[in-house]
């Protein structure tokens, strides 16, 4: 969520900005100045009016103690009428904030001056392509074809059990699944994230606090019952471990990193690049978080990003680098960037992760601040990636490796699979 008083002292800026993510209800920006102009006002009307009634009061117990009680009982009259005015004037701001408030949530974060304008993901910038794209013979095949020689994954029998989007992991695959789990984990430590281990259902507050609520719940799973949210991504639940925490200057930055399964709805879904693990309901996903010195956190973002692609390097997956256009990003992030893998059977770029800057979005919702140098609280600056989402990943591992023999398992992953081949 945006500040007010950023908002209000740079108007040009914040509509210039809201402008690259092509939002829609710039107006929003002077009702919020607006609004905010009629809480100070409200507030000075209520200020004013109770400093002259403590000073009518103060001035009735002299007189009292002075012996002019008839003077006293005259100031006395006029107590009811700054109460009820005093009332009126605290209904009127309470309401005024409300507003405000409504509104305020409704702006996305401002993107980056990097960001390029944009509509689609056609118009997103390439900001590097590293390694070679395999060449396979006529007969490959894409990865449900694999996952069915090989008896890896059922799409049929998840359908059965639950519905499209809940594959079943069997033999290999599952063991696959679960190697890729613990050496992106394990990966993760060694670039300083403590694992943590989170629930897989969040409040109303912990959706909002991250910016999917009120934006995405379209995209979420609610349990209306107990009015919760099935976690889109572990970064919900870790970012909100620090909601309405004062951490100290020292303890930046804040590294952690978990494996969630995570649970998106995908409405409006469709087509032939949806087929097999290309996009699913359920899916399993390492998340990196971090908590950092707003001075700091560009620096962070890069660094993430290094991480995320040192995966993909060591897997042996040719990839991409995006900088997201304004029309592409998330509506909480400042920058994103997405890294895609090629899928040599398929002939296409699949996203594996977004690594992305929130600046102080999250933070203002989440008050997550800390004590600067000088003793104050400031907001801090929140950061998340995939390192790395698990189905797309496998997707291009299972075609890019096919062999005639099978499917020949990344050096780095033997020592997790126990087996260097699927055949």
């Amino acid at each position: 969520m945006l500040q007010v008083s950023y908002i209000r002292d740079n108007r040009e800026q914040v509509l210039e900005r809201l402008a690259v993510k092509n939002f829609k209800q710039p107006e929003l920006v002077d009702e919020i100045i607006g609004l905010d102009d009629k809480r100070r006002s409200t507030q000075t009307s209520m200020d004013n009016v109770s400093a002259e009634a403590n000073a009518a009061a103060k001035q009735i117990g002299e007189l009292m103690r002075g012996g002019k009680k008839a003077e006293a009982e005259e100031i006395k009259a006029k107590t009811g009428a700054w109460k009820e005015d005093i009332k009126k004037f605290g209904d009127l701001l309470a309401l005024t904030e409300e507003e405000l408030y409504q509104k305020l949530v409704l702006l996305p974060n401002l993107p980056h001056s990097s960001v390029p304008k944009g509509l689609t993901p056609d118009e997103n910038e390439v900001v590097l392509e590293n390694g070679a794209k395999p060449e396979l013979p006529a007969n490959a095949l894409p990865h449900w074809e694999l996952a069915a020689k090989y008896n890896l994954i059922d799409f049929e029998l998840g359908v059965k059990i639950t519905g499209a989007g809940f594959p079943v992991y069997k033999n290999k695959g599952a063991k696959l699944q679960r190697a890729l789990i613990n050496y992106f984990i394990d990966e993760a430590e060694k670039a300083g994230y403590s694992e943590v281990s989170v629930p897989l259902m969040v409040n109303e507050a912990s959706g909002f606090g991250t910016s999917q609520l009120p934006d995405k719940e379209g995209q979420m799973y609610f349990v209306g019952i107990d009015n919760l949210y099935l976690i889109p991504t572990a970064e919900v639940p870790i970012t909100n471990m620090f909601r309405d925490v004062i951490l100290k200057a020292d303890e930046l930055p804040v590294k952690n990193c978990g494996h969630t399964p995570c649970f998106r709805r995908e409405a409006g879904s469709y087509g032939a690049h949806v087929r097999g693990l290309n996009r699913l309901h359920q899916f399993d996903k390492v998340e990196i978080v971090q908590v950092v010195h707003p001075d700091n956190s560009y620096e962070t973002l890069e660094q993430m990003s290094a991480h995320v692609q040192g995966l993909l390097k060591n897997l042996g997956l040719p990839y991409r680098v995006l900088r997201l256009c304004g029309g592409d990003m998330g509506f909480g992030s400042a920058l994103t960037y997405d890294m895609e893998t090629w899928s040599a059977a398929q002939q296409r770029w699949l996203e594996v992760s977004s690594v992305s800057n929130f600046e102080t979005f999250q933070s203002n919702r989440l008050k997550l601040r800390f004590r600067n140098a000088e003793g104050k609280t400031q907001l801090a600056h929140t950061l998340n990636g995939s390192a790395l989402a698990l189905p797309r990943i496998v997707a291009t591992l299972l075609e890019n490796n096919q062999t005639e023999k099978g499917i020949k398992i990344p050096e780095v992953l033997v020592p997790y699979t126990k087996f260097e081949w699927i055949d």
